[in-house]
């Protein structure tokens, strides 16, 4: 464990290094000690001073939980992070590839609730309850430490790398579909770069977000009516860069896209 002061200095350094595109050593490297409570209060630090700025929450994300995500990063656990009203973009819009140190893009099942979620205890039924509807969406991620080296206590600091979410306009009832089974096809500038299927997310994404009501309970959030709550990706994360168009297929789920400039 580090100290306060240590914790205050780390979370200033990602947010200068978010601010002005200018990545920092892994914080592992830079704090030896760092362990996973003072990653969550370094990420809650700088959470709390972009409240204070204005932003407010919108939702939360679970980060890491697909085997493909694991594998890329080399761990073996999720994570979790916050999303802000200022990371949510329109559907078909244009990012500068020059805001963002590293960006990547993901393609999740957004769920959206209808209801607040119970926790602890929080249940897949119980999530299938109170989820309003389902869309198709894309996570641009992005790492504020050099060159995506990165283990887990780094990347929950940042914030479990959230950067911009883009949510498709198409609205699915959960008992529509079979949230299991759903084929996710992510393609650049019309060439497919990855597929995979729902189920990826810890063999249902609703078992993703059941996890995260319980995790964030015991630090005293709720997941309520209106939030926004990505489950993880279902396939590898793709790089992009300037010029790059981008698009997440779901079957039965629709479609999503963005431009990068």
């Amino acid at each position: 464990m580090i100290s306060d002061a240590s914790r205050r200095e780390a979370a200033q350094a990602l947010a200068t290094a978010e601010r002005e595109r200018s990545a920092i050593p892994p914080l592992r490297e830079t704090y030896p000690e760092l362990d996973a409570v003072d990653a969550y209060e370094i990420q809650l630090l700088q959470i709390r001073d972009k409240l204070a700025a204005g932003a407010r929450v919108r939702g939360h994300k679970v980060g890491l939980s697909s085997k493909a995500m694991q594998k890329m990063i080399g761990v073996d656990t999720p994570d979790y992070g916050h999303l802000l009203d200022t990371m949510f973009v329109d559907e078909g819009s244009a990012l500068a590839a020059a805001d963002f140190c590293f960006p990547r893009i993901e393609i999740e099942v957004a769920f959206v609730l209808g209801r607040e979620l119970p926790a602890p205890g929080c249940s897949v039924a119980d999530v299938l309850a109170a989820t309003d509807y389902v869309a198709p969406s894309l996570e641009i991620i992005d790492s504020r430490i050099d060159g995506w080296n990165i283990r887990l206590f780094d990347t929950i600091s940042d914030n479990a790398s959230s950067a911009r979410l883009v949510l498709g306009g198409t609205k699915t009832k959960v008992e529509d579909i079979d949230l299991r089974t759903l084929g996710a096809v992510l393609r650049k500038n019309g060439e497919i770069m990855e597929t995979g299927a729902s189920g990826a997310v810890l063999g249902h994404p609703a078992i993703a977000v059941a996890w995260l009501a319980n995790t964030v309970h015991s630090f005293g959030v709720t997941l309520g009516e209106g939030h926004v709550i990505l489950p993880g990706s279902c396939t590898r994360a793709i790089d992009v860069a300037p010029g790059d168009v981008i698009r997440g297929d779901f079957d039965r789920l629709g479609h999503v896209s963005v431009k990068f400039s």
